[in-house]
């Protein structure tokens, strides 16, 4: 018998078929392992929530990524190896002892391309399509692999045990917030995301971690209304002012009795001097306590977000910050969380109507020293540290571990700071450079 005609007979052929069928598997889970880590969760949700199944599918089985990898990775293996075995045995046959070299060449060219390259090139393409095209076979892959991959699970997790490793499943997955913002920075970095938009969600979602002592006015420049003034100095005062709500004290600044809000205040006035005789003489019977609102307190250490719900809730836009003391520390407002998102609000009644970093003449950065570092580094993109103080005075007494005087320069954190100007103890005004 003709051994061309032994060795190409219908086994031949069976086992070529059985290892493209082999190959075409290994594609599947190459590209289904690859399509499923890389898919967005949130693109997948959006994908579900128009009626995907599959997209819903890729969602549940993605909640335990240690699983999911595990059972693809086996199913890979096992057909890959199987492939590779029944390659071997064709080519020995058909080529003797050099055959399991020529199997090994040819195998890893194939497996390469067309069991790796090629699927996973496709699936990181479409990651959401391929994912939800994917999750309904691979569903049942993870049922069917489940006992193997658990106690590989139990025996991996021992063996690091051993060695002082404790594995966490969901170490490696990143919170919602930082992937949100490490995709922020990226695409703003690659043009894709601007500044202000990148500046805006990222402001958003820090409410949570920032307590309204960070960005409140502090006590020292809280304008406030003597209860005990005359009512046409009160008047007077409200006019001149550039604010809408006044906090009202007695006595002492610290005693807080009420806040009047300017449209009350001269409501009631113009109802005063209309009444009976009117003319100036009607005002001298006004009480600013008759019109003022009740004080609404808070703690220095609630969060932004918290207290912007408690505004929202309360229809209020005005908080008195207090410490744990019950001591003033400061004021804020609606507008001041708003500003964390949006960046800094002006209208025509801001006495300081400029951006509070500009430049000075020789390039430098002129910042005031009321600014927080958090506004300085959004205007510039730096990056100081905001750990140990709030704002950019803040942070240089803290550093220089004195209280500088004019003309003092300090460098830290890579910076350049010189005081600019000084009002007692307070800096005023600072010039900045990176170094």
């Amino acid at each position: 018998m003709d051994p061309a005609l032994t060795t190409f007979d219908t086994a031949f052929w069976i086992s070529a078929g059985a290892i493209l069928l082999l190959l075409v598997l290994s594609a599947c889970f190459s590209g289904s392992e690859t399509a499923l880590t890389a898919a967005s969760r949130g693109k997948l949700r959006a994908r579900a929530d128009k009626g995907s199944k599959g997209a819903e599918q890729a969602l549940q089985i993605t909640e335990d990524n240690e699983r999911l990898i595990g059972s693809v990775l086996l199913g890979n293996n096992l057909v890959n190896i199987l492939a590779t075995s029944l390659a071997t045995a064709l080519f020995t046959r058909a080529f003797g002892e050099s055959g399991v070299a020529l199997a090994t060449l040819v195998m890893t060219l194939l497996v390469l391309i067309f069991a790796e390259v090629l699927p996973k090139t496709y699936a990181i393409t479409n990651a959401e399509a391929a994912a939800s095209h994917a999750a309904p076979v691979i569903r049942w892959v993870i049922i069917v692999f489940s006992p193997v991959v658990s106690a590989v699970r139990l025996l991996v997790r021992g063996v690091l045990r051993i060695f002082g490793v404790k594995t966490d499943p969901d170490s490696h997955i990143l919170a919602v917030r930082e992937e949100i913002a490490g995709a922020l920075y990226l695409g703003h970095s690659e043009g894709v995301v601007e500044k202000e938009d990148r500046d805006r969600i990222l402001g958003a979602l820090d409410l949570g971690d920032r307590a309204v002592e960070e960005i409140m006015l502090h006590r020292s420049q809280i304008e406030m209304i003597d209860a005990a003034l005359e009512p046409e100095a009160i008047l007077d005062q409200c006019l001149k002012s550039s604010h809408t709500r006044l906090p009202i004290y007695r006595d002492d600044p610290d005693n807080i009795i009420g806040v009047v809000h300017a449209k009350d205040l001269l409501r009631a006035m113009h109802t005063l001097a209309l009444q009976g005789e009117g003319g100036r003489g009607a005002l001298a019977t006004f009480d600013i306590c008759d019109v003022a609102m009740e004080p609404y307190f808070v703690p220095e250490t609630t969060t932004l977000d918290d207290q912007m719900r408690q505004f929202l809730r309360m229809r209020s836009h005005f908080a008195l910050v207090v410490d744990e003391y019950g001591d003033l520390q400061g004021l804020i407002t609606l507008e001041d969380i708003l500003e964390e998102i949006v960046g800094e609000i002006t209208d025509e009644f801001d006495p300081d109507g400029d951006h509070p970093v500009g430049r000075s003449d020789d390039g430098q950065f002129l910042v005031d020293g009321g600014t927080t570092i958090r506004d300085l580094n959004r205007a510039t993109d730096w990056t100081l540290p905001d750990d140990e103080a709030n704002t950019v005075a803040g942070l240089v007494i803290y550093e220089a571990q004195i209280i500088p005087e004019v003309g003092q320069v300090f460098n830290f954190h890579g910076f350049r700071f010189e005081v600019v100007e000084k009002e007692d103890n307070r800096l005023t005004k600072l010039k900045v450079r990176k170094l």
